[in-house]
């Protein structure tokens, strides 16, 4: 846990690298998990504000949660006119059953299922939603199946997945899948590369080592070299569950 801890809170350090960087996430994926009707929405482990400036835009009533102080700052400065609160999936800043759904975008594989989904399901009303979403890159391209190679996410992150299905408090998860793509830069890839985790708690020699094979990768791969921007095509994969009685 003390290595979940350090990965999860390691993202302030680079807030508005994180902010620029990031990808958004394609409003049809909201709308499979939500549906049309605005709802009132927590987003957990908000971040900067991807995900909820597209709840925002859909038009549901959204409270961001987010435990990191500088990434509340630049949530503020991104996301003008919304609310993010300091807390965290585990200790929620809001009364029970007052939120129609939940969703959290790229995060909750920082959460602790043990704590969280309880915690979940006391702000959530019964039969909402919770929704975890993630921005995965696609790596059917030769390039992206290479840049794959070389950033390989953090083993740890995928393994609240296998929760899904087990918790007593909400039903089993349906998925989906949403292709978009984001138009990217050489920069804008090392800006990506430097807003994870895993670079973040790397050793400075490691991060070097890192952005100099992505710069290496976009000078030479010849889906690549010479462009100054071109398509970083993402997978968005959403899972939908409903609070039990």
């Amino acid at each position: 846990m003390e290595r979940l801890e350090q990965h999860r809170l390691s993202f302030g350090a680079a807030a508005q690298t994180y902010a620029r960087a990031r990808p958004t996430y394609p409003r049809a994926a909201l709308a499979w998990a939500l549906g049309d009707t605005p709802r009132r929405v927590v987003d957990l482990g908000a971040g900067t504000g991807q995900l909820t400036r597209v709840a925002l835009a859909a038009g549901h009533e959204v409270t961001a949660v987010e435990p990191d102080p500088d990434m509340r700052a630049e949530f503020t400065r991104t996301t003008p006119g919304a609310a993010c609160l300091a807390g965290s999936a585990e200790a929620i800043p809001l009364p029970d059953g007052g939120a129609d759904a939940v969703v959290a975008g790229t995060a909750f594989h920082w959460f602790d299922p043990a704590t969280a989904y309880p915690e979940i399901a006391r702000v959530l009303r019964p039969g909402g939603v919770l929704a975890p979403m993630w921005n995965d890159r696609d790596t059917t391209l030769d390039w992206t199946r290479r840049l794959d190679e070389l950033i390989k996410t953090a083993p740890f992150h995928r393994a609240a997945l296998d929760s899904f299905a087990v918790s007593p408090r909400f039903s089993f998860a349906q998925r989906a899948e949403f292709r978009h793509s984001v138009r990217q830069t050489p920069q804008g890839l090392l800006n990506l590369v430097s807003s994870r985790s895993w670079y973040l708690t790397a050793a400075p020699d490691e991060q070097q080592r890192l952005l100099a094979e992505v710069r290496e990768l976009c000078a030479t791969h010849p889906e690549l070299a010479g462009r100054d921007e071109f398509e970083l095509p993402y997978t968005t994969v959403v899972y939908r569950m409903h609070r039990l009685p």
